[in-house]
């Protein structure tokens, strides 16, 4: 696959905005990205194949560390690699900042993600009870300045 990685703008946002619950996740609203893409302290990417948004994953930076808010793949796209091309341009955007650490937050159930973060040097730091519904938040951090 061919995919080319951007900056997200509002463009972006628009021609994914009708099918954002159905086809990614139901938890990033049209409001809630249009926000992120307006905040000055948020770093948004998009996967695109050919004209078509395969992905998106952005990031709020807080000081000199930022935390990853979301990396997220169209369903029908998933399990190409698409996650891992995500992952590693936040990792390079936070590195191009001199930032000093990624942190996130994964699910407990979500061993495909949980692997990929483990894949790119994030280690588990913590948890948060009941963070997605009834489920435990992992917390993870990757330290980028040595």
């Amino acid at each position: 696959m061919d995919i080319k990685i951007s900056q997200m703008n509002l463009s972006d946002l628009n021609n994914i905005k009708d099918i954002l619950t159905t086809e990614f996740d139901d938890f990033w609203s049209k409001n809630i990205l249009n926000d992120e893409l307006l905040n000055t302290h948020s770093k948004y990417i998009v996967a695109k194949l050919e004209n078509e948004i395969v992905g998106f994953a952005g990031l709020k930076i807080i000081f000199d560390e930022a935390d990853i808010m979301n990396i997220v793949v169209k369903k029908s796209y998933r399990k190409n690699g698409i996650g891992s091309l995500l992952l590693e341009n936040l990792i390079n955007i936070a590195n191009n900042l001199n930032l000093n650490t990624l942190t996130l937050e994964v699910n407990e159930k979500n061993l495909n993600a949980i692997h990929l973060y483990e894949c790119f040097d994030f280690e588990k730091i913590g948890t948060r009870k009941n963070y997605y519904k009834n489920n435990i938040a992992i917390i993870m951090q990757k330290q980028l300045k040595q």
